[in-house]
Parts: C-alpha cells; sequence; structure tokens
C-alpha cells in the first residue's frame, strides 16, 4: 500500500486514478501508523511551499516523512512535493524544507513566462530505472513557478530546458523527486509510475 500524504494539497484524484489504474493500492492519510505500514510514499503538492511545510510541520508529518525515508522506503515528491525535499525555499520569504535533499527552491527567471505551464521534453542526464521503457525525449505536463537550484548534479536524472536548464526528476537512493505531473502525463506518467512501483518490489 502507497500512502499518500494528507495535508491539504488537493488534485489527488488525478493521482489515485492514475495508481488505480496500475493496481496500485493508494490511501490518503496523515495517520502515522499509517505511514510507518506503508510500503512506499507519494507527497503530492499544488500550492505554496511556506503553507505546505506548515501543514507538515503541524501535523509532525515533516518528522515521519525523514524518518522513513531515511530507513530507505521510496519516496515520490511530485511538483510542489518534490521541491518539499530541499533545503530551503525563498517563496513567501526564506523557509526551510524537509531537508531530505540538499538544495534550494528559487522563482523561475523572470526571462520567460511564469508560471512554466504544458507540455515540455525530459532530457535524460543520468541514466536510473526510473527511465526504464520511456523513449528519448518523452514530453510531460507541467504547472509550476519555482524550481530547485544548487542542487547536486549526481542527484539530476532527467533535465528540462525552460528559460534555462531545470532539474525535474531528481533521485537519490530511495528518494525521487518529478516537478512535473506524472498522473497528467499520459502513457509517459503512467510508466514512470509503474517503474516507481518496481522500487517498492
Amino acid at each position: 500500500m502507497i500512502a499518500i500524504i494528507d495535508y491539504g494539497a488537493g488534485n489527488i484524484k488525478s493521482l489515485q486514478f492514475a495508481l488505480a489504474k496500475l493496481n496500485m493500492e493508494s490511501c490518503l492519510t496523515k495517520d502515522e501508523a499509517t505511514i510507518r505500514k506503508s510500503e512506499a510514499i507519494i507527497l503530492p503538492g499544488v500550492g505554496s511551499f511556506q503553507d505546505a511545510m506548515n501543514e507538515l510541520n503541524k501535523a509532525n508529518l515533516d518528522n515521519i516523512i525523514r524518518s522513513e525515508a531515511l530507513k530507505g522506503k521510496p519516496l515520490l515528491g511530485i511538483c510542489l512535493g518534490m521541491q518539499l525535499f530541499y533545503e530551503t525555499s525563498n517563496e513567501g520569504g526564506i523557509t526551510n524544507g524537509l531537508g531530505v535533499l540538499k538544495g534550494h527552491i528559487q522563482r523561475i527567471p523572470s526571462s520567460v513566462k511564469v508560471p512554466h505551464m504544458g507540455w515540455n521534453t525530459l532530457q535524460v542526464k543520468i541514466p536510473s530505472a526510473i527511465m526504464t521503457n520511456l523513449p528519448n525525449n518523452p514530453y510531460v505536463y507541467f504547472v509550476h513557478s519555482y524550481y530547485a537550484n544548487h542542487v547536486h548534479p549526481k542527484e539530476v536524472i532527467c533535465s528540462s530546458t525552460y528559460g534555462e536548464e531545470l532539474p525535474v526528476i531528481v533521485q537519490k537512493d530511495n528518494i525521487i523527486g518529478m516537478q512535473f505531473h506524472p498522473e497528467k502525463s499520459g502513457e509517459i506518467g503512467i510508466q514512470l509510475l509503474k517503474n516507481f512501483r518496481e522500487m517498492m518490489l
């Protein structure tokens, strides 16, 4: 069973539908025992970094996520969920994140239209099992105004060019972040979620 972290992130239905399509059992929860018993965790996200961290901290979900990640449990962050993995964000003032990955979240440069919304390609930087059975430069669906910067280059699996090169799939061992929405990215997104399932086995 996959625990989808419930902190009011919204837009969960499409994710649950995509997981059900793959026969991946999931539940939306903030219950510590349920999260600890789960086979994997997904941290979704739409909205503000600061608001999201406030909600996670209030419910002690920040500590639960960190401890389960340190134990080696597969952890997937989607969109804002990926950004929350990092140390800090400057969205709405400097806010501390979960800190399970090194790096900082900052606004996409104003030289391009913000938010970055729509389809864009993935450029593979480092081979990873998360990219199994995918074509070259697949298209995925983005909606975001902030991105991860000052990240470890050996953790950037894929980038996408929007004004500049942005890290859009990151991985450190059992921790994977996707800046886009796999659940809204058609068959490519379904394959990525299927590949995440393989990490659970």
